[in-house]
């Protein structure tokens, strides 16, 4: 007789040992950060690339000459956008002492409604301010100390990602063979899907977002200068930048114009206008740009996209926050194309069983139980 060679293990075992591989994974990736980071954020603007390389190699250019063009491309038009937001933000910091005036009027008139509705001392609330700027000061210098490591990990991340872009460009077919030797040769139908599934999903997905916050900074933009709110380019180009973060991203981006809207003008109207101006662009973003535009295969459910955002923010801060929806949609990815992972990829999915559907499920579960023999 033929030997069953499969370790069959106890349910307790498998959760404990699949959390332990869980926690493991994530420390990994916490602390392995300042390297795992740029590679991903390098091998996902590779793939969103590969179509400009193989266009300009069927034009018969040299492969390393157009993987030098499509990273020379990239720098330039990175440049170009840090250069219009750093003109952008000098305009701000010009008119910084005006609005610092402003908010200190703001801030008096707050204090002030704050202490007749709640029969509050504005001594109090001074007082109460002036312990908050001290504990700020006093906390001052481990922050600066934090920003300048910080700095410092991103100028680095900053000169590795084309080299690391054009390596990977350039190794592409060794990655692949690779990829391909490490699977047995029944797997190689289900990993040709994976790879091309997860290659289709960040090109629509990054393309389309990046036309999306575009249009977005557009209308924001436009939509500020027209209630003739101060700072409206940079401010509308940042609103479109913290949309791209799910859900979090789009309240920032309605704050912090509202804010300017209250320091600046002398009345509540134009903060209120602002208000209504964004929620029409996010209605507009959500019901026709996202959907024809972006048109991407990312079919997370929100609970889920929030949960992987809040734990991309935990791992990697903001920039983790960025990749959380991509990466989730390639997880899910394998999860869809391997069997006994299947439920966890519906359970990351958008279709929502029916009440008609579920009854069904119990209905039909109920009916396989065994009826006694009859005599």
């Amino acid at each position: 007789k033929k030997m069953d060679s499969t370790l069959k293990l106890p349910f307790y075992a498998k959760f404990a040992l699949i959390a332990i591989g869980i926690v493991a994974f994530t420390f990994t990736l916490y602390i392995g950060q300042s390297i795992i980071l740029p590679l991903v954020y390098a091998a996902v603007i590779s793939i969103l690339l590969n179509p400009l390389v193989n266009f300009l190699v069927s034009k018969k250019i040299n492969r390393i000459v157009a993987i030098a063009i499509a990273v020379v491309m990239t720098i330039i038009v990175t440049v170009a956008l840090f250069y219009f937001i750093s003109i952008q933000f000098s305009m701000f910091s010009e008119t910084y002492p005006q609005l610092k005036e402003k908010f200190s009027e703001t801030s008096t008139k707050v204090i002030q409604w704050v202490s007749q509705r709640f029969n509050i001392k504005e001594a109090k609330i001074n007082e109460w301010i002036e312990n908050t700027k001290n504990e700020s000061v006093n906390n001052m210098g481990g922050a600066i100390g934090q920003t300048l490591s910080t700095l410092n990990s991103v100028l680095i991340i900053l000169f590795l990602l084309p080299v690391y872009i054009a390596m990977i460009l350039y190794y592409k077919p060794l990655l692949l063979e690779f990829i391909r030797k490490v699977f047995h040769d029944d797997n190689q139908g289900t990993v040709q899907d994976i790879l091309t599934n997860s290659k289709t999903i960040i090109q629509t997905y990054l393309s389309g977002l990046l036309l999306e916050a575009a249009i977005v900074a557009t209308l924001n933009s436009s939509s500020l200068l027209i209630l003739g709110i101060n700072y409206a380019i940079i401010l509308g180009i940042t609103g479109a930048i913290l949309n791209i973060i799910p859900y979090i991203g789009g309240v920032i981006a309605i704050a912090l114009p509202m804010i300017i809207a209250l320091v600046t003008k002398d009345s509540y109207t134009p903060a209120l206008l602002v208000f209504g101006m964004y929620m029409l662009v996010q209605f507009i973003d959500n019901n026709f740009i996202i959907p024809y535009i972006v048109a991407s295969k990312v079919k997370i459910n929100a609970l889920m996209s929030i949960i992987v955002v809040l734990v991309g923010a935990a791992l990697w801060g903001v920039p983790g926050m960025f990749l959380s929806i991509p990466l989730t949609a390639i997880v899910k990815v394998i999860f869809d194309n391997i069997e006994p992972l299947k439920p966890w990829g519906f359970l990351l999915g958008n279709i929502v069983p029916t009440t008609k559907m579920t009854f069904n499920f119990v209905k039909k579960k109920a009916s396989k139980k065994e009826t006694p023999p009859s005599v």
